[in-house]
């Protein structure tokens, strides 16, 4: 077990290109830590820094009790799977799992026992004496997570491991790495892991906490509930969610006595909690947001706080829909259950309906440091 400690790290190279801003992170004993954010982010050059893989410009790892900013990748206590599994083709699956414990020279029985273990665990006993060409994808990512897994590590680290596989398998693959951390932590030997993605449903199904990255830059570190329900900044609340968070510019004013937002050339009243967060903000532009299934639509007006749109798109999901409606010149999402949105859509497209918000669910962000103010 260790924990792991950025510190003002700091990643610039030769031509003078700041890769990573100088982050801190605290990654506590046993923790399953995902670091995500879109391409460009610097997440796997942040993950290349404590395997060892790339040099720090500034600031320091800590891995356990020790600086490891100088030490080689195999003095770290770390093990690391990749994209591309990078298994050696003229070896089997058993040679393969085995490879790393002969280098470090130990005992030929210690090293069939851990091999054998790693196997059970991913279920590989069968695939032992295959060859990678005679292995399915998620078969060779299982081996690759195998080789990790017999080193017995203080730190796994994970670089993408699922972005070559088709979707169901990559859901399948979820599953396994996350119930063989926690397998791992109820045996008594829990591992710290830190584990890329671009994948925000990758995230969110698997971190105990999430990293949230944008251009070399720490955004927020939370729960995936917390980066849910209450995103600190306007990038955080359009990159996580699918479909993302309706987030539009839009105006706190006065209306009859209430703190409205404007929607195009209508206005709805704020709820009580708001108004007293977001009241040093009247008068003055900002952005406003709302996830869709806090979206409420009707083919008449509502009560209070009603706008219209016009139906434009529909994405059937099976059990929900998302209906996308085109507002005030930009386009506003809606989730809605399936016998709902059927009953709506049945009347057709390219018309126009009524909507209505939770408005004690929106969140309202400054225009120029894009910090939420409604928290």
């Amino acid at each position: 077990m260790a924990e792991v400690i950025f510190n003002k790290l700091e990643k610039v190279y030769s031509n003078g290109f700041k890769a990573v801003h100088g982050i801190d992170l605290s990654i506590a004993d046993g923790e399953f830590m995902v670091i995500v954010g879109p391409s460009g982010c610097a997440k796997s050059t942040t993950l290349r820094m404590l395997a060892g893989l790339e040099t720090i410009s500034g600031g320091e790892i800590r891995i356990g009790d020790k600086i490891v900013n100088n030490l080689a990748p195999k003095e770290r206590g770390i093990a690391m799977v990749f994209q591309n599994y990078a298994l050696y083709p003229h070896m089997t699956v058993r040679e393969n799992l085995a490879f790393g414990l002969k280098l470090s020279k130990l005992p030929k029985q210690q090293i069939a026992q851990q091999v054998q273990e790693a196997a059970q665990i991913l279920e590989l006993e069968d695939l032992l004496d295959r060859l990678p060409r005679q292995l399915s994808g998620g078969q060779a990512q299982r081996v690759a997570v195998g080789r990790a897994i017999v080193k017995k590590p203080d730190v796994f680290l994970f670089d993408e491991p699922l972005s070559n596989l088709d979707a169901k398998l990559r859901a399948s693959m979820r599953i396994r790495i996350s119930d063989l951390h926690k397998q791992l932590k109820k045996s008594g030997k829990p591992a710290t892991t830190v584990y890329v993605t671009h994948d925000q449903t990758e995230a969110m199904t698997m971190g105990d906490r999430i990293c949230v990255m944008k251009l070399g830059h720490i955004m927020q570190v939370d729960t995936p509930d917390n980066l849910y329900h209450y995103p600190q900044n306007k990038f955080v609340a359009g990159f996580i969610g699918a479909p993302e968070m309706n987030i539009r510019s839009s105006r706190l004013v006065e209306d009859a006595g209430q703190l409205c937002i404007t929607v195009g050339e209508e206005k709805m009243p704020l709820d009580e909690r708001l108004k007293e967060k977001v009241a040093a903000w009247k008068e003055q532009e900002v952005f406003f947001g709302i996830r869709p299934e806090f979206v409420h639509l009707s083919d008449t007006p509502f009560a209070h706080g009603s706008c219209s749109g016009e139906i434009m798109r529909v994405e059937n999901m099976g059990h929900e829909f998302f209906i996308y409606l085109h507002v005030a010149g930009y386009e506003l999402t809606a989730r809605l259950p399936s016998d709902q949105a059927k009953a709506m859509i049945e009347k057709g497209l390219h018309r126009t309906v009524y909507f209505r918000f939770d408005m004690d669910k929106c969140h309202i962000f400054d225009a120029q440091t894009e910090l939420n103010v409604s928290l």
